[in-house]
């Protein structure tokens, strides 16, 4: 179990879980060390717009940044399967969108299963399929034929 978490799953947080004493590029690092054909972590923190912030550490971040760095870390394992809490929270809506491109390019151009858990409902038509729960039970299963691209999704 261990061996598949490390490879295959990449995890995003809504709470950030940076070490405090590591720069973001080596928060990116440690994710990014432990498997095979991972991403430069520099690439991955340009790819959310942190190319000028790799060598804060997370007290010199906003929240939107540590989030950022957050998800860079996830990615940069290029995993089979990502989970993502509330990736968007404490973004502003540009880079909210930016970050929801790279979930939406994992899923299309790399084949990475994507689930995002989120309360933004607006964020239902860039889904190939929506859970709704209420009261941890399953409410209803929706498939989406043709997801929305992120570009065109206004929320």
């Amino acid at each position: 179990m261990t061996d598949y978490r490390r490879n295959d799953v990449g995890f995003v947080f809504q709470f950030y879980n940076l070490v405090p004493n590591l720069t973001a590029k080596e928060n990116v690092e440690l994710a990014s060390e432990i498997v095979k054909d991972a991403q430069d972590p520099i690439a991955a923190l340009t790819a959310v717009g942190l190319e000028k912030r790799i060598n804060n550490f997370p007290a010199q971040l906003s929240g939107g940044e540590q989030q950022r760095v957050s998800i860079a870390r996830a990615v940069a394992k290029n995993p089979k399967l990502l989970l993502c809490d509330e990736p968007t929270g404490a973004l502003d809506y540009k880079t909210g969108k930016q970050v929801l491109q790279i979930l939406q390019d994992m899923s299309r151009k790399q084949g990475a299963t994507v689930i995002i858990v989120t309360h933004n409902a607006a964020l239902a038509p860039i889904a190939d399929r929506v859970i709704r729960m209420h009261d941890a039970r399953i409410q209803s299963v929706t498939l989406n034929a043709r997801p929305q691209d992120i570009a065109s999704l206004e929320y």
